[in-house]
């Protein structure tokens, strides 16, 4: 008997006993079973608490992020075999699109996430609050991953989808996860968990699998784990009552299908493209997965004069709907999930028909499919229409989780909104109009209820992800029977996985703390000026006090006819009665360009660039004849992504504290400058350090990977020598054109090239014929080369010239292609 397998305390394991089937929703055929007896419930979780949670803990936001980067690509390489099971839950290629690719789109959103948060394991939440008034006692946030295991108890749906957008959260909190998928659709989530295990990208312990329905899960949580749940609203509350959840007071975040209605603003009429979209965007929520969405638009609340236009055009849209094996092209339509789910959607269907009218579909056995037989969970679309849906609130209560929808009519908006509400909170409505004045009514007055609301217009049709999509950035959640609880939402996801604690102390600590400078903390006074420091050197309170400057009416003059700055306080003095100001007065910005001028290192150095400016405060006006002076001071550092021809930084935050001849301070700033991370991984490759390497290299020195001897080894550098010069120029690059920046760039950064690359020249597998007799005229030829090579750039610095694979280079990247190259290739021989 084939069973699903659970991942669990660092293994893969088959649980005792005989389970529950799972089938082919397309053709009704035995897929596996799934069984949890056996499983030590309480070890698994203290498992992920201790060896994936403490793992994680210790990671930055910045490792943590880079993890989730590395595992997208990882997963979206093999995403095809996924697509081959996901057929089988029923889902057409879109449909699976959505819980595939964009699963893997959950883990690069957040992963792009760490460049919002501090390079080092906790967050630094908020500003700081002054408790004294005198600077020398303060509070601040930080936010720390709880010790604990995140839950996650999905529903059938999104078997990927569901997973990932709840795991790429907690694990950036620095939370590992024990993830219970639906059983029906649980062989799909288990394909994809072997590859993340297989990859090894993520810390052991820091994902758990259990592949079944498991009744005592909540028996032994702690308060330091999180728990979520998606699925129905009346489990989910079931859930939540648990007396241990009660008990130590755990967190619980349910996200519950909901009622998600859509309104056809009264403007949208028949023959505006908002009417089109709105008939669009209705099949796609009813037909999309086939309505097996906790988003998906339940209730149509359109104009009362447009019900008949509606209901006909919707009809017109569904008959074009091919329903069957999702496999095939032409399929818009697949199966639910189930046969069971089948029937539990045709007594919500029975139920709703009580009080409303069925005016499309519903008859269960004519379903024409292609490419397909009743063996499959085959349904197809059904549209009521209740025309009191105030008094027959039926609609407003029943879900038909599947490709069902229900029509009703408004009077106004005010009508429209109350009926909106009747659902008594949803995940998401929308509203269709291209009025703005109609858009914020809806949104101001219907939000209370909604966790999200989409205002669709012909402006932003083409760009919108629709109403049905949550994304990685925004809130997942909505109020009442939505679940009360909020998943996603970018950085705000990531908090719920974290432990917020207010921090008192002074200024100095709280700086040592939280790893940004407080103002009014003691300074850290350096040796030299802070700008000639590498980004890894500098640290928060480092500071430098400047000489003094004192401003002069000339200088704000000039600056006033520099800038064409001639407001009335810096250029006419006749005009300061009943102003703020006394005299001449010195420009705001001047003041900022005179403290750079004085803090600024002018030499090159590790500052690559001034990268913005963040704040700014002018506390004083300053007038002509007052000196001044400034305290520059590191505030922060912030990991920066290069991906241009640039090389590794990060970004600095230097805190601007302007003072007159007095101390007084007088205004205060944030700068921003892009910092030049040390290179520490190459050797620098001088003439006697080449020399040296090469006095180790004989005719027996063996490489440490790939096939080359110490001559062919010698042979390739001169060659590359002999391109870098300009006399070997007679090739195309045979690097492709859309990654050829990628790679171009690639010479900048600190990374080796990777072991066993080939030349492009070069057999696969295969030598090349050797060239010079033997390995002592092929040293002397190399050094022939390499003063060719120097020589050609001291007399042309300005040459760029033609590489294989790097494309085009001028003098510095082929002193980087150089060390990189060098590095490379004395390291495979062990004479570096």
């Amino acid at each position: 008997m084939n069973t699903i397998q659970h991942y669990v305390l660092g293994q893969w394991t088959t649980a005792n006993g005989s389970g529950t089937p799972t089938y082919d929703a397309v053709t009704g055929e035995f897929i596996a079973e799934t069984s949890v007896e056996g499983l030590d419930i309480p070890a698994i979780l203290h498992y992920g608490r201790t060896k994936g949670g403490e793992q994680l803990r210790k990671m930055t936001f910045q490792e943590r992020g880079n993890r989730l980067k590395s595992l997208a690509l990882y997963l979206n390489k093999r995403k095809e075999q996924f697509y081959d099971l996901s057929y089988r839950t029923g889902a057409t290629r879109v449909d699976s699109w959505i819980d595939i690719e964009g699963g893997f789109g959950n883990l690069f959103a957040n992963a792009s996430l760490r460049k919002l948060f501090p390079n080092q394991p906790y967050h630094v939440e908020g500003d700081p609050i002054d408790l004294s008034r005198g600077g020398r006692f303060m509070a601040h946030h930080i936010m720390v991953p709880k010790k604990g295991v995140a839950i996650h108890i999905n529903a059938f749906n999104f078997p990927i989808w569901g997973m990932l957008e709840k795991c790429a959260v907690n694990w950036m909190a620095g939370m590992p996860a024990v993830v219970l998928p639906a059983p029906s659709t649980s062989y799909l989530t288990e394909a994809v968990v072997r590859e993340i295990i297989a990859s090894n990208i993520l810390p052991e312990g820091a994902l758990q699998l259990i592949c079944g329905t498991v009744t005592n899960i909540f028996d032994t949580v702690e308060s330091q784990d999180v728990i979520t749940f998606t699925g129905s609203a009346a489990t989910g509350r079931k859930l939540k009552a648990h007396p241990r959840i009660i008990q130590e007071a755990v967190p619980f975040t349910m996200e519950a299908d909901s009622l998600n209605a859509s309104i056809l603003g009264a403007d949208a009429v028949p023959g505006t493209p908002e009417f089109d979209l709105f008939i669009n965007q209705a099949r796609s929520e009813i037909t999309v997965k086939a309505g097996q969405k906790c988003t998906a638009i339940r209730r149509m609340i359109v104009p009362e004069n447009l019900m008949d236009d509606v209901q006909n055009a919707l009809a017109k849209s569904l008959d074009k709907v091919t329903i069957g094996d999702p496999r095939l092209k032409e399929v818009r339509m697949g199966a639910l999930v189930s046969k069971h789910q089948v029937e539990v959607l045709k007594g919500r269907v029975n139920e709703l028909a009580q009080h409303s009218q069925i005016v499309y579909g519903g008859d269960w056995d004519a379903v024409s499919l292609v490419g397909a037989d009743t063996q499959g969970a085959f349904v197809a679309p059904v549209v009521l229409r209740q025309d009191r849906p105030f008094e027959h609130t039926a609609v407003h209560e029943i879900e038909a989780f599947g490709p069902v929808s229900t029509l009703m009519p408004y009077k106004n908006l005010d009508e429209a909104i109350e009926l909106a509400q009747m659902g008594k909170g949803s995940l998401v409505s929308s509203i269709v109009t291209n009025s703005d004045d109609i858009a914020k009514d809806y949104v101001v007055n219907a939000a209370s209820h909604h966790g999200r609301i989409l205002v669709l217009n012909r402006e932003n049709a083409k760009q919108s992800t629709g109403h049905g999509s949550p994304l990685p950035l925004l809130v997942h959640g909505g109020p009442g029977r939505a679940g009360g609880g909020e998943e996603m939402g970018g950085v705000r996801g990531i908090k719920h996985y974290m432990q917020r604690c207010a921090i008192q102390g002074s200024p100095t600590t709280l700086t040592e703390i939280t790893g940004i400078y407080q103002a009014n903390a003691k300074y850290k006074e350096v040796d030299q000026h802070p700008f000639q420091y590498h980004w890894e050197d500098i640290q928060p309170g480092m500071s430098l006090k400047t000489h003094k400057r004192t401003i002069t009416d000339t200088d704000i003059i000039n600056f006033a006819n520099l800038t064409w700055d001639h407001f009335y306080a810096h250029t006419d003095i006749t005009s300061l009665d009943g102003s703020i100001f006394e005299k001449r007065t010195a420009h705001g910005y001047f003041i900022l360009s005179a403290a750079a001028g004085l803090f600024v290192y002018p030499n090159k150095g590790p500052v690559a660039a001034n990268y913005g400016l963040e704040e700014c405060r002018f506390l004083r006006p300053l007038y002509h004849n007052d000196t001044v002076y400034v305290r520059l001071t590191c505030k922060q550092k912030i990991e920066r992504d290069v991906a241009s021809a640039e090389h590794p930084s990060g970004i600095v935050k230097w805190f601007v504290e302007v003072f007159d001849s007095e101390g007084e301070l007088v205004a205060v700033a944030t700068i921003l400058t892009m910092v030049q991370k040390k290179q520490t991984v190459f050797v620098e490759m001088t003439t006697e350090k080449i020399q040296a390497c090469l006095d180790k290299l004989t005719e027996a020195s063996q490489p440490k990977w790939g096939i080359l001897t110490a001559q062919h080894l010698i042979e390739h550098l001169e060659e590359g020598y002999r391109i870098m010069s300009g006399e070997k120029q007679d090739f195309e690059i045979a690097t492709p054109e859309k990654i050829l920046d990628k790679v171009h760039h690639s010479l900048y950064n600190y990374e080796p090239f990777p072991k066993g690359t080939a030349f492009p020249t070069m057999k696969k597998g295969e030598l090349e014929d050797l060239i010079h007799p033997d390995l002592a005229t092929a040293k002397a030829k190399f050094w022939e080369a390499r003063e060719a090579y120097v020589n050609f750039f001291k007399q042309n610095p300005e040459a760029v010239m033609k590489n294989m694979v790097f494309g085009h280079l001028n003098r510095y990247e082929s002193y980087l292609l150089e060390r990189k190259h060098l590095n490379h290739h004395f390291e495979q021989f062990g004479v570096l």
